[in-house]
């Protein structure tokens, strides 16, 4: 397994607040636990391809509303009694690149099957199916609407 420089581990989880990513983030906490790794929940934003003359809110803050949804789902997975040391974390840049970034060095990177984009019929989302392809870790892609065993 990856460990980082240091030598402790790490399990990286991509968050965008859908179900999907929610389920991921239950199963990462437990991969997480059984492995005695730190957990890090990422999600991703990017400026609107339309930016350059669209009307955007001058005082709108991408950055602030992924953190919000990785709070909320935070919530919608653990309650108010999160994993000890998960550290939520944000990236500027398209998911699959930052999330890339993320899992460096890392045991893992898991993923829900679909996010918030695309097209319901596809069994993999484009990051899911990039993560697979590129990662230098292992990818666990969660499909289906089980989650982990109970807690250790």
């Amino acid at each position: 397994m990856a460990d980082g420089p240091s030598g402790e581990r790490k399990i990286v989880v991509g968050v965008d607040g859908s179900d999907s990513s929610v389920l991921a983030l239950r199963w990462a906490a437990y991969y997480a636990a059984l492995l005695q790794a730190r957990l890090e929940v990422v999600g991703a934003w990017e400026w609107p391809p339309t930016f350059g003359w669209a009307a955007v809110a001058p005082a709108w803050n991408p950055a602030d509303d992924t953190s919000k949804v990785l709070e909320e789902s935070a919530r919608a997975a653990f309650g108010e009694q999160w994993p000890e040391g998960m550290q939520l974390e944000i990236g500027e840049g398209g998911a699959a690149k930052v999330l890339l970034d993320a899992c460096q060095g890392a045991t893992m990177v898991v993923v829900g099957s679909r996010g918030h984009g695309g097209f319901a019929g596809l069994l993999l989302g484009s990051v899911s199916a990039n993560l697979a392809e590129h990662a230098p870790c292992p990818v666990l892609i969660i499909h289906g609407h089980n989650g982990p065993p109970p807690a250790l």
